[in-house]
């Protein structure tokens, strides 16, 4: 289980920044490839933050989270989108006009047997699933996400909660390490959590290598509109042009 009840919550009140900072950007990048309707496939949405975005700028949305605590939320926030409990790697994408992917969630080891041939056949199904015009917007993290060698810790506070993290990353293979640690005040006392998270570092190059091998035209960059992506992020639109 990842992103269970307490950490869902935690992320959805005070991590809610990155979603909805994103999301004119998005928005207008929708807007410049003339995606003005029609359905926006979210995977990885969280608590339907950008589908709530999406939504208000009138496109339909469809979300897909492996956390049943992540979808919990969202369908109670965005009642008129449609949510699905599953992996963003096996789920099947219906045929749409854009297809999302916010925060790092293609980065995120919660399958067996993750590894970039998985990458590679997810970027085939949104292909296919495209229609012809449609765009793949997405970000993912890189290496460098910690010093060399060092492990580091932070914490952060809020109304009645406190999330505690370390994170390591071995160079080598590429995995960044996260330990995540939450308190939540339930009634008179805190709840303690406990979650270990890994994630896949991709080089920008790798992931531009492997969108134009199924046939997307690719652009990138360190932002979404005026939005700025955290250091060694990158932010892709992977079109298709037929």
């Amino acid at each position: 289980m990842w992103y269970k009840e307490d950490l869902a919550f935690i992320h959805d009140v005070g991590f809610s920044d990155y979603a909805l900072k994103s999301a004119p950007g998005i928005l207008e990048i929708l807007k410049q490839n003339n995606i003005k309707e029609g359905l926006i496939v979210d995977l990885g949405c969280g608590s339907g933050l950008s589908a709530q975005e999406f939504v208000k700028a009138n496109y339909q949305v469809f979300g897909v989270d492996i956390s049943e605590s992540m979808i919990d939320i969202a369908r109670t926030r965005v009642p008129e989108a449609k949510f699905q409990v599953g992996s963003l790697f096996q789920t099947e994408i219906p045929p749409c006009h854009a297809v999302t992917s916010i925060g790092e969630c293609l980065n995120y080891q919660f399958e067996a047997n993750s590894d970039r041939k998985m990458l590679v056949h997810l970027f085939s199904r949104i292909y296919n699933a495209l229609k012809p015009g449609g765009v793949f917007i997405f970000d993912i993290a890189e290496p460098g996400q910690v010093t060399q060698e060092t492990t580091t810790k932070n914490f952060t506070e809020g109304k009645d909660w406190i999330v505690l993290v370390e994170k390591e990353e071995d160079r080598e293979q590429r995995i960044l390490t996260r330990q995540i640690i939450t308190f939540r005040k339930v009634g008179e006392h805190y709840r303690r959590d406990d979650e270990v998270h890994r994630q896949q570092l991709y080089e920008t190059v790798e992931v531009t290598e492997k969108l134009n091998r199924v046939g997307f035209e690719v652009q990138t960059m360190p932002n979404y509109g005026e939005y700025n992506l955290p250091l060694n992020h990158t932010a892709f639109i992977a079109k298709k042009l037929i």
